[in-house]
């Protein structure tokens, strides 16, 4: 899996996070609205916070299911959350499609998860049943533009994917 830019990473510090939050909000409130039940298997873990925190990003996001809500802060000020997962940008967003096993990722150590263990599982289990898939729930998103952004989108999710051969990501 490449990594996400460090160029375009680092340039998001710029960004006002009303901004960041905006856009996440937007999506969240798309994501939802194509799959109303996501949070349906969370049961007695629905009102946990969980927190996403990509090591390649200024931010760090927290998703509350029982509103559902997302709220986005800076690295290092992220409000109390019940569980967090750490890992890059692309392979959370891989993981939150089900395209790349958890368990494996968390044995590798390439992503650390903390906290309530329980409402994780239960977490990740409610996502591999969802059946998201960011390029087509997204690009519904962009209206008539739809069938560009999410042939863009897939574009972009198999470039990002796929194994770096014989040089640097992204270049």
């Amino acid at each position: 899996m490449r990594p996400f830019p460090a160029a375009i990473a680092t340039s998001m510090n710029f960004l006002p996070l009303a901004v960041v939050q905006r856009a996440t909000a937007a999506m969240l409130a798309q994501i939802m609205k194509r799959h109303p039940d996501l949070f349906g298997r969370l049961g007695e873990h629905s009102g946990k916070r969980y927190a996403f925190q990509p090591v390649d990003l200024p931010f760090a996001f927290m998703v509350e299911p029982a509103r559902p809500a997302i709220t986005v802060s800076r690295k290092g000020r992220l409000p109390k959350v019940d569980a967090a997962v750490e890992g890059p940008l692309f392979m959370l967003l891989a993981l939150m499609e089900g395209r790349q096993d958890a368990d494996a990722l968390f044995f590798s150590r390439d992503l650390s998860v903390t906290g309530d263990m329980e409402a994780m599982v239960a977490l990740r289990n409610a996502l591999d049943d969802s059946g998201i898939d960011l390029p087509r729930d997204l690009g519904a998103f962009a209206g008539p533009f739809a069938p560009v952004v999410t042939g863009l989108a897939n574009r972009l999710r198999g470039h990002v994917l796929s194994e770096t051969r014989g040089g640097a990501a992204w270049s």
